[in-house]
């Protein structure tokens, strides 16, 4: 569902601008033509400009480093670069051009470990195209899913990634690493909890997720946005089905120049291993090699 509604934006963005120039070209307006379809097609920039001076502004007494305006500045270009790649192309058009790799033979001790690839807020699998290419290539064994409903509730995404789990370690006879980005990263708590996940996941990797809510998460209207509201009443519920060992089994990538997750401390649990990624907002999180590397790592 997700795919065929951003497909439907993009085109129609697309379109909308095609529209708008070719109209004021026909009238002789040839400066209108290019600044109108200019901001239809790039306007999001601006949006996520906004979202950066609320960041710089939230930040407070939060324990993370302040970022600095060059910090945002640079963050913001990766922004700007990353979310047309994974919003216009990657998750609308190319969400199953890399197909779930999971071994057909009997597991034995040379069957590598399995990877379940957990997506975040308005995302799907297609987030995942590069790290699903660079695992094909060498043989990973993983499974990206699809949490849908886009707006339900994250509880109910567990049942989900349980049966990824459940297939690779089938498939491997080994406990799989999790990775999760932004809201995906609830969602493996949300498995954790309901389906024993201490006990059989390798590792646990979350990106830019709001393990404590972000102050965005307070104009959300969804089900899901408000569990991710700062210090949600879901988040407290969650904690309290929670072991205080399961952190420890946590790598939690954070930045100070998230645009979506902030104060960026949100992003941190205690007891994990929390890793801090300067100068990096929130969709360009994945595409950092310092974080695939700790996935490579744990395998």
């Amino acid at each position: 569902m997700l795919a065929r509604l951003q497909r439907f934006i993009t085109l129609g963005l697309l379109l909308t601008a095609l529209s708008w120039a070719a109209w004021f070209i026909h009238i002789d307006r040839p400066l209108w033509a290019g600044a109108g379809a200019a901001l239809i097609v790039f306007g999001y920039a601006l949006f996520l400009g906004l979202e950066f001076v609320c960041l710089y502004f939230v930040h407070g007494d939060d324990p993370a480093p302040r970022a600095t305006v060059l910090q945002l500045l640079h963050a913001w270009i990766g922004e700007v670069l990353t979310a047309p790649q994974v919003f216009c192309w990657r998750q609308p058009f190319r969400s199953t051009s890399v197909r779930d790799h999971v071994p057909e033979h009997a597991p034995d001790r040379s069957t590598d470990r399995g990877v379940v690839l957990v997506h975040g807020f308005v995302c799907n699998r297609g987030l995942w195209n590069p790290w699903m290419q660079r695992l094909m290539a060498r043989g990973t064994p993983f499974i990206a899913v699809n949490l849908e409903p886009v707006f339900g509730s994250i509880d109910h995404y567990a049942d989900i990634i349980e049966q990824a789990a459940a297939r690779l370690e089938a498939a491997t006879g080994r406990a799989p690493v999790l990775v999760g980005h932004s809201m995906g990263g609830l969602a493996i708590r949300a498995w954790a909890a309901a389906h024993g996940g201490e006990a059989r996941a390798h590792r646990i990797i979350t990106i830019g997720s709001p393990h404590r809510g972000t102050w965005l998460g307070r104009f959300s209207t969804t089900a899901n946005g408000h569990q991710m509201r700062l210090a949600s009443p879901w988040q407290r519920a969650l904690g309290t089905r929670e072991s205080a060992t399961l952190p420890g089994r946590f790598i939690c990538f954070y930045s100070h120049c998230d645009n979506i997750v902030f104060p960026a401390s949100t992003a941190t649990l205690p007891g994990a291993d929390n890793r801090h990624v300067p100068g990096v907002a929130h969709v360009d999180l994945v595409n950092q090699p310092v974080v695939f590397d700790a996935l490579l790592a744990t395998l």
